[in-house]
């Protein structure tokens, strides 16, 4: 599927035009946003907000923003890209940017970004900046870190938050006594890696991929330490029983029933669930945890810009005004997020939230390379099997970066 997405991807891109809309009249602007703000109700309301008040400010541009759902995001985007139905700005991660660039289904952003460059956090730039182009515009920023249910690890005996692998570890059959998982764990290949097993493995000291890209790297020792540190906590009753096949939902999961004692990679509006399901009393949310290097999980959202836009300059001030110091900060405050801006002030008045704030010091925005989805896919399954007891860690991750390499040959 990958490979035919790509063609077809680059089919549009040869199609496509990059002349502005021809003629008279309003220009139009579709945007692609997702649930960045989780309640639907909440989201509807903020983003037809933006788009009345942008087209208040903007007489002669007709926009429209389309809330789409994470599910199947990817094959979405790809199919309306190629069949040239799609929108104008999509929000992307990292990732999925560089994914499409290659393949011919962006187009620069620089433009919208003419005027306040300096303004933007330089990695959240960084991270979206190929071949010297910039391909999305950050409009805000995700963080995650460690939480607590500190009840139950009182119940234990526990009077510390284990901080660090082997914390974790030992902290694990005091837990498991009590009925309790001292670690929460998503093992669905649903759930993205960048907040299961990717985490891990760069707090062992690992990567996804050679630095150049190249190859895959996760095979390594490194790898095997994050999968058997796992299995390790599996085997001592330390993960959910389900945690092979289980989604990363908080709402309704362990972390809310009481099940799991503490997760290493929450977002904010996940420990608002926590505080409304085990007491905000008893939620202690701190620095990430800390294997062989102390690392989290964030990233930029950022708006790209399709090769089919057939008026840049009307996207561009759309993607600047979505990107603008006003919305960003209501973004934040909205969607728990953070500023990918140095001119907008983190949101305050809440631990939790200067937690998640401190920890984008120890955050990696997952692995930006043109196969990183596909790689995810594959290595994810094999972990799944791992955990299931099917394959033993050497061999699944073995499996895995025999698959990986076959993707990468191939070019996705």
């Amino acid at each position: 599927m990958a490979v035919g997405v790509a063609a077809l991807l680059t089919v549009a891109a040869c199609g496509g035009s990059d002349d502005d809309t021809a003629g008279g009249g309003s220009a139009e602007v579709t945007v692609w946003m997702y649930p960045v703000i989780p309640d639907q109700d909440a989201s509807i309301e903020f983003w037809g907000q933006v788009e009345a008040d942008f087209e208040a400010e903007h007489e002669d541009i007709d926009l429209t923003i389309e809330q789409q759902p994470w599910e199947g995001r990817d094959e979405k985007i790809a199919t309306a890209i190629a069949s040239g139905q799609g929108p104008d700005l999509v929000l992307l991660t990292p990732d999925q940017t560089l994914q499409y660039q290659v393949t011919g289904g962006l187009k620069p952003v620089d433009g919208a970004v003419e005027e306040d460059r300096d303004a933007f956090l330089p990695s959240a730039l960084d991270v979206v900046t190929f071949e010297d182009e910039l391909y999305g515009v950050p409009i805000y920023h995700t963080s995650t870190t460690t939480a607590y249910n500190m009840a139950a690890f009182q119940t234990a005996g526990i009077t510390e938050p284990p901080t660090t692998w082997e914390d974790v570890l030992a902290a694990a059959p005091a837990l498991a006594a009590n009925g309790v998982a001292v670690m929460d764990y998503s093992g669905s290949p649903e759930t993205t890696l960048n907040l299961t097993f990717y985490p891990l493995l760069w707090q062992a000291g690992g990567s996804v991929f050679t630095e150049d890209g190249s190859d895959v790297a996760f095979d390594g020792p490194e790898g095997l330490a994050a999968l058997q540190f796992l299995l390790d906590l599996q085997a001592q009753g330390g993960l959910p029983a389900d945690a092979a096949t289980k989604t990363n939902a908080v709402d309704g999961g362990p972390l809310t029933t009481g099940a799991a004692a503490m997760t290493f990679a929450i977002t904010m509006p996940d420990v608002e669930h926590m505080r409304t399901a085990v007491g905000a009393e008893n939620v202690v949310v701190a620095e990430p945890l800390t294997g062989e290097e102390q690392v989290s999980f964030g990233i930029p959202g950022v708006l790209a810009l399709t090769s089919i836009s057939e008026d840049d300059e009307a996207a561009y001030e759309v993607a600047s005004y979505i990107a603008s110091p006003e919305v960003n900060a209501r973004l934040n405050d909205a969607a728990g997020t953070f500023p990918a801006r140095t001119d907008v002030d983190a949101p305050t008045g809440d631990d939790a939230l200067t937690a998640l704030n401190d920890a984008l010091q120890f955050a990696r925005p997952g692995e930006v390379t043109p196969t990183a989805r596909q790689v995810m896919a594959v290595l994810s399954a094999q972990l799944q099997a791992a955990l299931q007891g099917s394959k033993s860690p050497e061999d699944a991750l073995a499996d895995a970066a025999a698959e990986a390499r076959d993707l990468i040959a191939r070019g996705g």
